[in-house]
């Protein structure tokens, strides 16, 4: 039995794990799905307070509060950013780390450091314009090419996310390079990705990787694929 941490993506929630969390339980592996501060099911306590380190600090109080071990931490798009500070202050708890078409940021980067300028500066108005100067509204589903069964429930679904979480920038000391075994997944079938450069960088550092084609969404889009990616990681990382 493995224990995983699937931790979404920016504007979206426990609730897009669903499918893979279910197949994952239904083999027999403990699944930890938490919701980061201030989306979805805690939407109700959004503040421009909460930043990057709020949601590090999610999952890493998770993992010490469950007093969860030999984890294979999994992150999705802006959940790379989470994932990275989290297994990079607790490397002993992590067995495998997985970066799902998500951000692979260096010590010091935050994630507009990862968008073009115009994208940048979307995000920047649309706050300003529909959320006080502080929240983002969640991209389309469309843009991120999900299936089209999912679009209209995706777009229901995802609730507004604190700029601060995509301005702050990440602080690392080097416990990455402590974990043997480190993933990525790169969902190559939409246009416009901001995740090539993640790619690459993983592909440099000697990380093992892989494919899958589909929209960003990889966990609504190929759900069954997904599963058993993950749970060949962790066949791989015991």
């Amino acid at each position: 039995m493995a224990t995983f941490v699937l931790v979404h993506g920016a504007w979206h929630g426990s609730w897009c794990w669903a499918r893979v969390r279910r197949a994952l339980l239904d083999q027999g592996h403990l699944v930890f799905t938490p919701t980061l501060s201030g989306v979805a099911e805690r939407s109700h306590a959004i503040s421009p307070d909460i930043d990057l380190q709020r949601h590090i600090d999610d999952v890493a109080n998770l993992i010490r509060w469950e007093e969860l071990d030999s984890v294979i931490l999994c992150g999705h798009s802006y959940g790379g950013c989470v994932v990275s500070g989290v297994a990079d202050s607790m490397p002993e708890r992590i067995a495998a780390l997985v970066y799902l078409d998500a951000f692979l940021l260096e010590d010091g980067e935050s994630l507009h450091d990862f968008l073009p300028a115009e994208q940048r500066e979307l995000q920047v108005s649309l706050a300003n314009e529909f959320g006080d100067g502080w929240r983002v509204p969640p991209i389309p589903a469309e843009v991120f090419n999900v299936n089209a069964r999912d679009r209209d429930w995706v777009d229901r679904q995802c609730t507004p996310q604190p700029l601060a979480t995509f301005q702050q920038r990440i602080r690392l000391n080097g416990g990455l390079s402590q974990i043997s075994r480190i993933h990525f997944i790169f969902a190559s079938d939409w246009e416009g990705t901001p995740f090539t450069l993640s790619y690459d960088r993983a592909k440099a550092r000697g990380w093992t990787t892989s494919e899958i084609a589909c929209g960003h969404d990889v966990m609504l889009d190929c759900p069954e694929a997904l599963t058993s990616e993950l749970i060949g990681l962790a066949s791989a990382a015991d």
